[in-house]
């Protein structure tokens, strides 16, 4: 993978990089959170994967992500922090990044965070647009729209649970099956946040009326029209 690391710390900066050239990837290290975006928004095609260090001077990693998610950037993003309370890591993921890392952390998990990323980095669309009853949901351009003109604007998790929930239209999906494919099961999220986001997506679709997400109590969720 080609990856971009944002992080100021020197010496962990070292530690990460070591870490990531012995295990095969190319790896493009700035220290500077405003040079970092300038970087990526010059080439949004170049890197697999972001890491970004939640504190840097400059630019911090939040305002890089959220930016970057406003803009319509699709590409895999990865927060490297010291916070660890339950408010920031909700924080990092509702701004758009798929994964939140805690330091201090083992080379192990870093690797295989990185590896849950490539293999969904790797799952291509297969077709642009979905139909959810009265909904179309554009893959491409990540957004919701009505038969009747209403469109809604989906935050990257969203976007990731509706697709998902439509892909298998009429089936359960388990919850656990939900966390592996949008969150990683290396992830130390809580289950919960898919509550959160199904609430947020019911929210939304009642622009139009109807029940589209159902509850299978102690399963998971399923779409259906």
């Amino acid at each position: 993978m080609h990856i971009l690391l944002a992080e100021d710390d020197l010496i962990l900066g070292k530690f990460i990089l070591y870490i990531l050239e012995k295990a095969g990837h190319h790896v493009n290290w700035i220290t500077d959170g405003a040079l970092a975006h300038k970087e990526i928004t010059a080439a949004p095609a170049e890197y697999d994967v972001l890491l970004l260090d939640w504190m840097m001077p400059g630019k911090t990693g939040i305002e890089i992500c959220q930016s970057l998610r406003q803009s319509g950037y699709q590409k895999a993003i990865m927060l490297l922090t010291a916070r660890d309370d339950i408010e920031d890591r909700v924080t990092g993921l509702d701004v758009g990044a798929d994964d939140y890392l805690v330091k201090p952390f083992q080379k192990a998990e870093l690797l295989a965070r990185l590896r849950a990323l490539q293999r969904r980095n790797e799952k291509q669309l297969q077709q642009d647009s979905l139909q959810v009853g009265p909904w179309t949901l554009n893959r491409r351009h990540s957004s919701l729209e009505a038969d009747n003109g209403t469109e809604v604007t989906l935050s990257p998790r969203e976007f990731q649970l509706l697709d998902l929930l439509s892909q298998n239209k009429g089936t359960v999906v388990p919850r656990d099956i939900i966390f592996d494919r949008i969150w990683g099961r290396e992830s130390d999220v809580s289950l919960n946040c898919i509550d959160f986001y199904v609430k947020s997506l019911r929210q939304k679709m009642q622009l139009v009326p109807g029940e589209y997400i159902h509850t299978v109590r102690g399963v998971g969720y399923k779409l259906e029209e």
